[in-house]
């Protein structure tokens, strides 16, 4: 028989006899390569590493070293685990589905007689260990769906005849490994005996099929790599993830609270976090003025009938909060732009206005499920920084583009790196075609003369428009999805939004509805664990607290507060009758930048000596050096 001609990535042709499996191909190049490979791809179609090319072909194979490659081996892992969990529990358990995730992978079970803590962990993992030992190969096959239902029927496996049955198709892929079956399109490790580390991290509640009405599944957490070394680091992060949780932080730097008595998922600011949250928005209100928006400010809740003439009510109204008021329907607000349209508007616009700029630090509310409310960064209530920009079709560009340099400078103060992913058309949405291709070819082209790299999210847009959202990174190397540039030429239309342009003529403005931090819980919530809760001088909710050695430096200690306070320096004081290192600890526990420290000298001298939180001493000075001091940090955000 003759060989068959296989080509790979790089344009290259080998040949072989036909029925050569990915696995043993990539053996012919390298042995190296042959232990990286994990699955491969044949004619563009993903499939096991042990599948073999029977013709010509164009193969591709995927490595331990590709997002792909991880993806399977963590997939992998998850019914290594789900295998493990049966052997350990028997029949009192059905397992359900078991996808790889960032960094790991998670596997949801359903079991009345055992409830998974974490004590159990370390046997589940030895079970695990002791399957990878067995080198177990794992083989596909291919069974018609009337077998496949009666095969988990018999298995007792009533979630996976669920999935079956739902389906609708012919035939299903299973793939065993020992005495274990499961059932999966793949593709996976070639054998057990390929997984070299993993760690279960956490348990969880999870509704079957995320129906709060179907059954309470258990959900396993769990982590793996390629190899220990990267396991370990990643364990290292998490527990400094831990270290760095803003909920934690937020409780012991007194910055915010929730409390049930209010309501779960309403934000409750204390004095510091009130504080920290108005330099923000200070900072934010300087920065869009002196990028010529104008600050506006709309009503808390609008006529039921406006939401139903934005779509809202049709598209959103799950997320909306309702009410009645002397038989008239309102929605309490989810967006901004409602009555940012309504000013916009109050009055006849010439093209000569255009473009117009509003923006408000509005507040919000969505109706969020109680299981995905997370601290700040998942919350019922927030305020967002939250801007409309009207403008004509052939300014469309540039006010993009001047968005984009605003989020650029915005992320360089914070000191975050970030990528970018437009978001394109949703099954749910509104508008014409010819209006959703505009607003997707106005994003890319902005995005492209830019120079800003950007990945494409199919079908992730928002109901009203196409979007560019910006995932910034954070000091643990973690994303997070804050700023969004979203292109709207539906709901103009929709509101009857007009200009007079140069020709006398009524016109349609576009709308750009955009945020650059987001929304402001969330935000702060990042900027809590990106910095460890040990804020930069500029937006330290207190940048100084007055420390006195004896109650005899009392008054001078009194004195040099008040002055700093007028000076503009967030200053509080520590004149308790505590020992001094008590006293500094406390405040290092605070993680206030500078501590000054007051002794007879400083008194008699009328100075006082900065201590920084990292514990080095600056030289002694006026208050007024100091205060100058700190000004001059902070001119540079102001």
């Amino acid at each position: 028989m003759a060989n068959i001609t296989i080509e790979l990535p790089d344009g290259s042709k080998r040949e072989y006899e036909p029925g050569v499996s990915c696995l043993e191909i990539a053996q012919s190049i390298g042995e190296g390569l042959a232990r990286q490979t994990v699955a491969a791809r044949i004619n563009g179609e993903l499939c096991d590493a042990t599948q073999s090319v029977e013709s010509d072909a164009k193969v591709e194979l995927i490595t331990l070293s590709s997002p792909e490659g991880l993806d399977v081996y963590r997939h992998t892992t998850a019914h290594l685990m789900a295998h493990a969990v049966k052997e350990i529990y028997g029949k009192d358990v059905q397992v359900t589905i078991g996808p790889s995730i960032q960094n790991g992978f998670y596997y949801d079970f359903h079991c009345e007689t055992h409830t998974f803590t974490p004590e159990d962990f370390d046997k589940i993992e030895s079970r695990m260990k002791e399957l990878i030992k067995q080198n177990l190969p794992i083989e596909r096959s291919e069974m018609n769906t009337a077998d496949a239902i009666a095969l988990f029927k018999e298995m007792g496996e009533n979630f996976k005849v669920e999935l079956i049955e739902d389906l609708g198709v012919e035939s299903v892929s299973i793939y065993r490994q020992g005495d274990f079956a499961d059932l999966c399109r793949g593709p996976h490790l070639p054998s057990t005996g390929k997984i070299k580390a993993f760690k279960l991290t956490s348990v969880a509640g999870a509704y079957w099929r995320g129906d709060e009405n179907r059954e309470m599944l258990q959900r396993l957490y769990a982590t793996a790599f390629p190899d220990k070394k990267q396991l370990k680091a990643h364990l290292a992060r998490l527990e400094e993830a831990r270290k760095r949780d803003h909920r934690k932080l937020g409780r012991e730097l007194d910055l915010f609270s929730f409390n049930e008595e209010a309501g779960a998922g309403l934000v409750i600011w204390h004095p510091k976090g009130a504080m920290l949250r108005t330099i923000l928005e200070d900072f934010e209100r300087r920065e869009h003025l002196r990028r010529g928006y104008d600050l506006v400010q709309g009503p808390q809740i609008l006529r039921t009938d406006l939401w139903k003439t934005s779509g809202h009510y049709e598209n959103y109204r799950e997320n909306m909060y309702f009410t009645e008021v002397e038989g008239q329907g309102f929605g309490l607000k989810p967006m901004n732009c409602l009555a940012h349209m309504l000013i916009y508007k109050s009055k006849l616009r010439s093209y000569r206005d255009l473009p117009q700029r509003y923006f408000e630090l509005g507040t919000v509310h969505r109706h969020e499920k109680s299981g995905v409310l997370h601290g700040l960064t998942r919350v019922r209530g927030f305020t967002q920084d939250d801007a409309h920009i009207l403008c004509a079709p052939d300014q469309l560009d540039d006010e993009i583009k001047n968005v984009l340099r605003f989020i650029q400078d915005v992320m360089a103060i914070f000191d975050f790196e970030f990528e970018m992913e437009l978001s394109t058309r949703p099954e749910k949405s509104i508008g014409s075609d010819q209006d959703w291709d505009s607003a997707t070819t106005a994003l890319t082209n902005a995005l492209e003369d830019s120079g800003l790299p950007f990945d494409v999210n199919e079908g992730d847009g928002a109901f009203y428009g196409p979007k560019i959202d910006i995932k910034l990174k954070d000091a643990l190397d973690r994303y997070w999805q804050c700023a969004t540039i979203q292109c709207d030429f539906t709901l103009p239309e929709r509101f009857e939004l007009n200009y007079i342009g140069s020709d006398g003529e009524k016109h349609r403005p576009v709308m750009i509805h955009r945020v650059i931090l987001g929304s402001i819980e969330r935000f702060i919530g990042i900027l809590i664990e990106h910095y460890a809760g040990l804020f930069p001088l500029w937006i330290s909710p207190v940048q100084a607290i007055v420390i006195n050695v004896t109650d005899n430096q009392l008054d001078y200690a009194k004195q040099v507060t008040a002055d700093l306070l007028d000076a503009g320096i967030r200053v509080q004081s520590d004149l308790r009758n505590e020992k001094l290192g008590f006293k500094i600890r406390e405040a290092q526990l605070q993680k206030i930048p500078y501590m000054l420290v007051i002794g007879d000298k400083e008194m008699e001298s009328s100075t006082l000596t900065p201590r920084f939180r990292t514990g080095d001493n600056l030289q002694a000075m006026s208050v007024d050096q100091f205060s100058q001091f700190v000004l001059e940090e902070c001119k540079k955000y102001n």
